[in-house]
C-alpha cells in the first residue's frame, strides 16, 4: 500500500491546481488521473472550443474586412488545418502542467474507491488521511430514443469535416459557443432550446441580446421547444407551442449540460448524493449518511462532482478551500465565448426581483464608445446592478467584445466587498473598452 499526505483524484483545473498548491505547501502528494493531465478543461473543454472561437473570430474578421478599408481578402476555412493547430495548443499547455506538477507523484489509471482511505489503481491500493475527489463530469444526455445519433462535445471536438449543417440541442454555453463556432465557419445552424429563453442562468436582458445577434449572423433559434427524438436522416423531431415538428440536418450535436462524474465504489461507501452530484459542506467535506463517517480519513470533493459551480476556476478555489488556504465566495464571474461574447458576475436582475431587493441598474452600450467604434464592435451593453441602500454593487452582466475581460473588475470589485463608487470614481483609460462598465454604474 502507497501512503501520501494527500491523494488527488482527477487532474483537471482542480486537481492538478490543488496539488500544486499542496506540495508548495511541503505536501507529499499523488495525483490519480485516468486519461490526460488536465482534465476535460484543457483536453475537451475550455481550451480547445476557445482556440476554435479563436480561429471562427479570424474567419469574421476577414470576411468584414472591406468594411476596415482592406481589399481582396479570400477567406477559405482549412477545418483540418484549424484543428491541428487545436491540437498543437493543447499539446503545449498539456506539457506545461506536467512541468508545473513536479514532485508530485502521477498515477496514471481508473481509481475505485475499496474504503473511504483505500482507492485502487490497477491493481495497487494507495492511501492518505486526506482524499481530495476532483472527477469532474462528462457530458449529459436526454433520454429520448434516437439519443445515439447525436454527437458529444467530445465527439465534435474531434471531428474532421466540417459539415453542412447542424442541429444543435441545447441554448446553453456549450451550444452557443459551438453555434458561434460553426455558423462562424460557414455552417447551417439551428439551436433548439427547451427554456423561453437562451442562457437560462444568465440575466434575460443579455440573453435576448446575444440571441438577437446570433440571429442576425444567420443562426435559427428555436426556443420554448421539446425535443422528442431523433430520427435516422438526420431529423431532429420536437414539439413547440403544441406543435410537433422536425428539423433535417447533417450532424446533431446533444449539448443539455454535464452530469458529475462519481469515482467507481464511492457510492457503496454511505457518501450522501444529491441530484447526481457528491454533498459538501462549506469547507468542501463530503457528507456522510448518519453513523457512516470514517475516522480515518478525510474526504473532499471539489469542482464539478460537487455539483455547485460546474467551472474550472471555482473548481481551482474549491481546491485551495479544502486545502485551508482560503474561505469560499459565491462571487464567481462566468463567460460565454460566442461572438459576440457574454459574462456576468453577481445577480441578475429577474433574482433581485425574486428576492425583493431594492436596487439601482444601470445600463451602457458599446455603441458609445469610441474604442468600441474603432474596433467595429458595437453592438454590445454592460449592465451593472447596485444595491439602492446600501451602494453595493450586486451584479455585472455583459454582451460585447471582450465581455469576458471587463467582467473582471466589477467581480474584483464585488470580491474585495467596495461599493459602486470605487467604480465610478476610479480613472479609466481613454480610449478603451473599460469605460463602458465605469458608464454603466448607476449614480
Amino acid at each position: 500500500m502507497k501512503q501520501s499526505d494527500i491523494l488527488i483524484i482527477g487532474a483537471g483545473p482542480g486537481g492538478y491546481e490543488t496539488a500544486i498548491k499542496a506540495r508548495e505547501l511541503g505536501k507529499t502528494v499523488t495525483l490519480i488521473e485516468r486519461d490526460e493531465l488536465g482534465g476535460t478543461c484543457l483536453n475537451r473543454g475550455c481550451i480547445p472550443t476557445k482556440t476554435l472561437c479563436r480561429s471562427a473570430e479570424v474567419a469574421m474578421t476577414i470576411k468584414d474586412a472591406a468594411e476596415f478599408g482592406i481589399n481582396s481578402c479570400d477567406c477559405t476555412i482549412d477545418f483540418p488545418n484549424i484543428m491541428m493547430r487545436k491540437e498543437r495548443v493543447v499539446a503545449e499547455l498539456r506539457e506545461g502542467v506536467s512541468m508545473l506538477l513536479k514532485g508530485v507523484e502521477i498515477v496514471k489509471g481508473e481509481a475505485s474507491f475499496r474504503t473511504p482511505a483505500e482507492v485502487e489503481v490497477d491493481g495497487e491500493t494507495y492511501t492518505a488521511p486526506e482524499i481530495i475527489i476532483a472527477t469532474g463530469s462528462v457530458p449529459s444526455s436526454l433520454n429520448i430514443p434516437g439519443k445515439e445519433l447525436a454527437l458529444t462535445s467530445d465527439d465534435i471536438l474531434s471531428t474532421d469535416s466540417l459539415p453542412n449543417s447542424l442541429a444543435i440541442i441545447g441554448g446553453g454555453v456549450i451550444g452557443m459557443e459551438f453555434a458561434s463556432i460553426f455558423a462562424a465557419m460557414g455552417v447551417a445552424v439551428t439551436v433548439i432550446e427547451y427554456c423561453k429563453e437562451i442562457l437560462p442562468p444568465f440575466d434575460g436582458e443579455i440573453a435576448k441580446r446575444l440571441r438577437m445577434s446570433l440571429k442576425r449572423r444567420g443562426i435559427n433559434i428555436i426556443t420554448g421547444a421539446e425535443v422528442i427524438s431523433i430520427s435516422p436522416g438526420i431529423s431532429v423531431n420536437y414539439s413547440v407551442k403544441g406543435k410537433e415538428k422536425s428539423l433535417e440536418a447533417e450532424k446533431v450535436l446533444m449539448a443539455v449540460g454535464r452530469k458529475p462524474l462519481i469515482p467507481a465504489g464511492l457510492e457503496n461507501l454511505g457518501v450522501e448524493i444529491s441530484r447526481g452530484a457528491v454533498v459538501v459542506d462549506d469547507c468542501m467535506k463530503v457528507k456522510f449518511k448518519e453513523n457512516l463517517k470514517p475516522d480515518d480519513v478525510t474526504l473532499y470533493a471539489i469542482g464539478d462532482v460537487n455539483g455547485r459551480c460546474m467551472l474550472a476556476h471555482a473548481a481551482t478555489m474549491h481546491g485551495e478551500v479544502a486545502l485551508g488556504c482560503r474561505s469560499l465566495t459565491d462571487v464567481i464571474p462566468s463567460a460565454v465565448f460566442t461572438i459576440p461574447e457574454c459574462a456576468m458576475v453577481g445577480l441578475t436582475e429577474e433574482q433581485c426581483t425574486e428576492m425583493g431587493k431594492n436596487v439601482k441598474i444601470g445600463r451602457s452600450t458599446f455603441r458609445a464608445n469610441g474604442k468600441a467604434m474603432a474596433m467595429g464592435e458595437t453592438d454590445g451593453l454592460v449592465k451593472v446592478i447596485v444595491d439602492a441602500d446600501s451602494d453595493k454593487l450586486l451584479g455585472c452582466h455583459i454582451c460585447g467584445a471582450h465581455a469576458a475581460d471587463l467582467v473582471q473588475e466589477i467581480a474584483t470589485a464585488m470580491s474585495s466587498g467596495l461599493k459602486s463608487d470605487t467604480i465610478a470614481d476610479a480613472i479609466h483609460s481613454h480610449p478603451t473598452l473599460s469605460e463602458i462598465v465605469k458608464a454603466a454604474v448607476p449614480k
